[in-house]
């Protein structure tokens, strides 16, 4: 469900809501028959669904990504995609302060060994100081922007970023570095990129290999983004520190996945946007894409062409 706000502005615009019965393809495929928009949670959105909605105009994502959308088909069908990335920014840069904060300082580990009596863990499992470290971003949008400034700001970090176009606003703060140089030089490392074609995979064993046995591995983007078994077999063999991870290759992610046992890990179940304000933000802002389609134009996010 998306947040009552979201719902209530379409109504006032003169859309009538219908709710979904499942995310299953075949149930998707029976629902869309007779709509003209659908406001996008996390189902897949194929080119078999898009097809069987034959009034079907615009598919407004409810979050930032977009990869469960087949993109190529609905540029294809004259389908509308869009997303809504200014909603999740606020909330996904303080989660991730969090994370770095939480795997840094070994909150999770000293929390469960002091619930089970040992109050003398943290003598053997020291935290780091974060106060002049290097905190290096992996896409320098909105939420890896605000993330840096955070970081800067308020943990006296140094920024360093990989930047395929650097722009002309780019804080001063910020030391722009090479791919390899980044996972080399930095003490922790935060994703913030979508899953694409070109970021799919790309982080992994090599890059592991490259950083330091003292750094700290963040993903609060997507799981796709990185060879999960890769990353489980550096934290096994202790060349990084540790991880947080938010995300998963599949979610959820199974019982057995050695992520959620490790002690050199922190793991959520896909929640650095999950705020009241921001689910809030995110269901409004995706019902805006829909009444300006077909009310005022030109959506303001759209990801096709």
């Amino acid at each position: 469900m998306i947040a009552q706000e979201g719902m209530e502005y379409l109504i006032d615009h003169g859309f009538e809501i219908k709710i979904g019965s499942g995310a299953a393809e075949e149930d998707l495929i029976r629902d869309i028959a007779d709509c003209d928009a659908v406001l996008l949670r996390t189902a897949a959105m194929t080119e078999k669904v898009m097809k069987a909605g034959k009034k079907l105009k615009i598919v407004a994502r409810h979050g930032a990504g977009y990869n469960n959308v087949d993109i190529k088909a609905a540029s294809r069908l004259g389908i509308a995609v869009t997303n809504t990335p200014d909603a999740t920014t606020t909330s996904v840069a303080e989660y991730t302060i969090g994370a770095m904060l939480a795997v840094t300082k070994k909150l999770f580990p000293c929390s469960e060994n002091m619930k089970n009596g040992n109050f003398l863990y943290k003598n053997s499992n020291k935290g780091m100081e974060l106060k002049g470290k290097t905190l290096g971003i992996i896409g320098f949008g909105r939420i890896g922007r605000l993330t840096a400034q955070i970081a800067h700001d308020g943990l006296s970090m140094k920024i360093a970023a990989y930047i395929n176009q650097p722009s002309d606003d780019m804080p001063k703060f910020v030391k722009i570095l090479g791919w390899e140089q980044l996972f080399r030089e930095c003490d922790v490392i935060s994703l913030h990129v979508p899953a694409t074609a070109e970021t799919i995979g790309f982080v992994g064993e090599q890059e592991f290999a490259w950083m330091k046995e003292s750094a700290y591995f963040i993903n609060c983007s997507r799981g796709e983004v990185v060879k999960e078994g890769e990353l489980i077999r550096a934290l096994e063999a202790g060349s990084i520190a540790g991880a947080f991870v938010d995300v998963f290759e599949t979610e959820p992610p199974i019982s057995t996945n050695p992520l959620l046992h490790m002690p050199n890990t922190v793991v959520t179940p896909h929640m650095a946007s999950n705020t009241e304000e921001c689910m809030t933000a995110i269901a409004v802002q995706a019902a805006e894409q829909i009444e300006h389609f077909f009310h005022g134009g030109e959506p303001l996010w759209r990801v096709n062409d």
